[in-house]
């Protein structure tokens, strides 16, 4: 409906065979463990930075179904939140 409304609408995701099957209007995939799409606790710049990459792709992707891939790797082993 907001797609309709004229208002575009973006998934940031880390399953990107699930997101090219569901083919939401935008679908930004970023290769992070699920749970850590903007990446690790208290890394500000770069959730930052994909949160800007994302904006940036509902000005520039047109097409519905489209999934981009963001430039973002996980650096390290995942580790397991044991609080």
């Amino acid at each position: 409906m907001l797609e309709e409304a004229g208002i575009p609408t973006i998934v940031v995701s880390t399953a990107r065979d699930i997101s090219a099957q569901v083919k939401a209007p935008r679908t930004a995939f970023v290769n992070a463990p699920m749970g850590n799409t903007f990446g690790r606790s208290f890394e500000h710049e770069r959730q930052r930075a994909i949160l800007l990459d994302a904006l940036r792709a509902l000005e520039t992707v047109r097409e519905g179904g489209t999934l981009i891939d963001l430039p973002y790797e996980w650096e390290r082993e995942f580790e397991l939140f044991r609080g």
